[in-house]
């Protein structure tokens, strides 16, 4: 979510999910974090391309024209060029994955990536990197991006999120997104991680993993199935009802 008043992220660590077979991966990471830029990375899809392109990006990735040796995120100069260099660690690692495999591997080889962070003194950016290496940069009027599991959260984003959402709420909307996921998916699930960096460079970024048997989010769960309940209440029922009494 990139806000009037900041960017947060948020990321499940739930990378299988079934009866007897529940895993975790953490899918927030920090990829610079220095005196003059944060970078960090959200991650859905292949675990083994997503693994595969931060390994590309710590060693470095190949020279181009306009470089003279590897090329790493702390070398880019703004955000815009650092989506490029994701997006293309992302697109190698797809394709070399891809190649080993095989064409008969009926296996997805799909990972995308949420970009987010900013350079001192610039303003905070957020970009969703596809999985074909391509980006798009958040706008105000849309000021939320998803990857991964996306369709049952995103209604409450829809309604209550807005670029000048404050920074407080937008956390709690996003943690509210996420338990409606939770609640119909088991393929997402606790831990999650946050990362909130403020628009005032003044204020530090702030961290937090929220674990299964945190209080504050199983009070946000329970208080929001009540409030839902509360508001079924009290809309009015639908006229047409009046025939089957």
């Amino acid at each position: 979510m990139l806000l009037k008043d900041g960017l947060v992220m948020i990321a499940d660590t739930r990378t299988n999910a079934g009866v007897d077979n529940i895993s975790s991966y953490k899918k927030l990471h920090i990829l610079e974090q220095s005196d003059d830029r944060t970078i960090i990375a959200c991650t859905a899809g292949n675990l083994s391309v997503t693994q595969s392109a931060f390994a590309l990006l710590k060693e470095g990735l190949e020279e181009d024209e306009d470089s003279s040796g590897p090329r790493f995120p702390a070398d880019m100069p703004n955000m815009h060029r650092v989506a490029g260099l994701v997006g293309e660690a992302l697109q190698i690692s797809r394709e070399e994955i891809k190649e080993t495999a095989g064409e008969d591997s009926q296996y997805s080889f799909s990972g995308s990536m949420l970009l987010g962070g900013r350079f001192k003194g610039r303003p905070l950016r957020l970009y969703h990197i596809y999985k074909e290496g391509n980006f798009i940069s958040c706008q105000p009027d849309r000021p939320f991006m998803q990857i991964g599991e996306t369709k049952y959260g995103k209604p409450i984003l829809d309604r209550a999120l807005e670029f000048e959402t404050p920074l407080d709420d937008a956390v709690k909307t996003g943690l509210v997104s996420f338990d409606s996921t939770m609640r119909s998916n088991l393929s997402v699930g606790r831990p999650l991680d946050i990362a909130i960096l403020p628009t005032d460079e003044r204020t530090p970024a702030l961290f937090r993993r929220i674990e299964q048997t945190d209080e504050y989010f199983n009070m946000l769960s329970a208080q929001w199935a009540i409030a839902i309940a509360e508001a079924r209440a009290a809309l009015p029922l639908p006229p047409f009802m009046k025939e089957v009494e």
